[in-house]
């Protein structure tokens, strides 16, 4: 079940993936301002199964976005797989975030008009892959997530099963350092659930790679190494889950 063409994952020199000094996120509308984190510090090791739990609203979201380097902090400050995010300019974290980072969303987020392949695909093209390597890594993928009869469907003839398993693939085939996963199993039946649960571990135990949940999802919260319980934009909480130290 290796993600194809994972790279070593021996431990690195710094052993935190992700690592928050007081980072806050305010968003402002008009002259509305709404805190969603209120000074975050966190650690977050390196080959973890590591989870983020909250109320709606708590800010869980909102801390993968800035992990994910998709927002910027307001205050404090970022560090992801040993890199100051905030120092970056835009080009170089674009392309910092599409060689690093990978993201499953609760609502797949796929192209509906791309095939599963071609879906599975984009994330290797924005990297500048050459295409013979392409089609391999693709392939590779969408077969070990077990989906590779099914790689030329578009997302609306897959059940909602098979389309998580293609936003996993998805995340998996530029074997990533970190995989950002928000609530991916809210909209999936319990059995469904269940199955893509024990493929992302499966895939984490094999590749090493760094997953980090946000959810609400008690049966994705017995697979954690660690868990992190955010509370009106503040943590509140840092224990070892069941498969922890």
């Amino acid at each position: 079940m290796t993600p194809p063409d994972s790279p070593s994952r021996s431990t690195p020199t710094q052993t935190t993936a992700v690592r928050l000094r007081d980072a806050a996120k305010v968003y402002r509308t008009g002259q509305v301002e709404v805190p969603a984190l209120r000074g975050i510090s966190i650690d977050i090791p390196y080959h973890r199964f590591s989870m983020v739990i909250g109320a709606s609203g708590s800010g869980k979201s909102t801390l993968l976005n800035l992990i994910g380097c998709i927002d910027a902090p307001t205050r404090g400050t970022v560090e992801v797989c040993g890199e100051t995010v905030g120092a970056l300019d835009d080009d170089d974290l674009a392309d910092f975030r599409a060689r690093n980072i990978g993201f499953i969303f609760q609502t797949f987020s796929l192209v509906p008009v791309l095939s599963a392949y071609e879906n599975v695909e984009y994330p290797l093209v924005l990297v500048g892959t050459p295409e013979a390597e392409r089609r391999r890594k693709t392939t590779a993928v969408l077969e070990a997530v077990g989906l590779g009869p099914y790689a030329h469907r578009r997302p609306n003839e897959l059940s909602g099963g098979q389309r998580q398993r293609v936003a996993i693939a998805r995340a998996l085939v530029k074997a990533p350092q970190i995989v950002l996963a928000d609530e991916p199993t809210a909209n999936l039946d319990s059995q469904t659930g269940s199955a893509i649960i024990e493929l992302m571990r499966r895939v984490q135990a094999e590749s090493h790679t760094t997953f980090l949940f946000a959810t609400h999802d008690t049966q994705l919260m017995e697979q954690a190494h660690e868990i992190f319980v955010i509370r009106d934009g503040t943590l509140v909480e840092h224990r070892h889950g069941r498969r922890g130290a």
